[in-house]
């Protein structure tokens, strides 16, 4: 690292609450070292009362740009110059790229979590998936996976802060795709069990099963998985919560949030760069495996 730092290196930054267990610097510096970029990639824990002050000093200090992460998705978009078209549909900001000053605002989420499913041989297109959560990062799955050509989407989620957006978000799925999306509340867990069984693929897309929610799940028990159905965790911090615990018990294919956030990385990689990461490698650097 000594001696690839020079005058001329760009950073590129992590702003999200909290991040520290984030595999992205890791992921992002490693693919920067092969390719031979002159960047560095850090992470910086900046929450939602700091997260304005933090976009100013992208500009300030002519950093290339940042990816951002919970709780700051859904926020940031608003002190950007610029949304691109899915960023503007979902709502939700993860990438942003500073062109000499001008700060645009991108989601490469959903491509990340599509893409790592079809990675690992599933392929849930004219299928049915049942997914929890409504903030950004479900928003863009939900979005992207209507867009490629989810037939059913069984969202679930608490009657809080997120709950609008998933109304936004079902109104936008059913209006503008082909897709049939339909919302419930997470409390219900009879409707919760009944959707499960119905789908293809099960999704938990919030921040419980990590830190400060680790030990906790989205599903109260075991007995609502079943062997045949896939069970994608999007945290990845632990690497396997005590939801996917439970869904491997039963005999369910189960996968962590690691795919998604090596090609979500890779769309933002490519953001910054031009050119996409070296999938094979980083799969090496990061241990990511697949499991059958």
């Amino acid at each position: 690292m000594n001696e690839r730092i020079t005058g001329h290196t760009q950073l590129i930054g992590l702003m999200a609450y909290p991040i520290r267990h984030s595999s992205s610097p890791q992921m992002h510096n490693a693919a920067f070292e092969k390719l031979g970029y002159d960047h560095v990639y850090l992470a910086f824990e900046v929450g939602e009362d700091k997260i304005e002050d933090a976009v100013n000093a992208i500009r300030t200090l002519d950093l290339r740009g940042s990816n951002v992460s919970m709780p700051n998705k859904t926020l940031v978009g608003q002190y950007l110059d610029e949304l691109s078209p899915a960023a503007r549909l979902c709502g939700s900001v993860n990438t942003i790229v500073n062109d000499h000053g001008h700060l645009t605002g991108h989601i490469t989420d959903g491509i990340g979590f599509m893409m790592s499913l079809k990675d690992n041989d599933i392929d849930v297109i004219g299928k049915k998936m049942t997914i929890v959560g409504a903030g950004g990062a479900a928003t863009a799955i939900q979005i992207q996976a209507a867009l490629d050509g989810v037939a059913e989407i069984s969202i679930f989620n608490k009657k809080d802060q997120h709950w609008a957006r998933g109304v936004d978000t079902v109104e936008k799925i059913n209006g503008q795709t082909k897709c049939r999306a339909i919302l419930y509340d997470l409390d219900d867990t009879d409707r919760l069990r009944a959707e499960m069984a119905d789908s293809y693929l099960f999704v938990n897309a919030t921040g419980v099963g990590m830190k400060p929610l680790e030990g906790l799940s989205v599903v109260p028990d075991a007995s609502f998985f079943y062997p045949e159905l896939i069970v994608v965790d999007v945290p990845y911090s632990p690497l396997e919560t005590t939801m996917r615990k439970m869904a491997k018990e039963v005999g369910c294919k189960t996968m962590n949030g690691l795919g998604m956030m090596l090609f979500q990385g890779s769309a933002a990689f490519e953001l910054w760069t031009g050119e996409p990461m070296p999938i094979g490698y980083m799969k090496e650097i990061l241990h990511i495996s697949y499991d059958e």
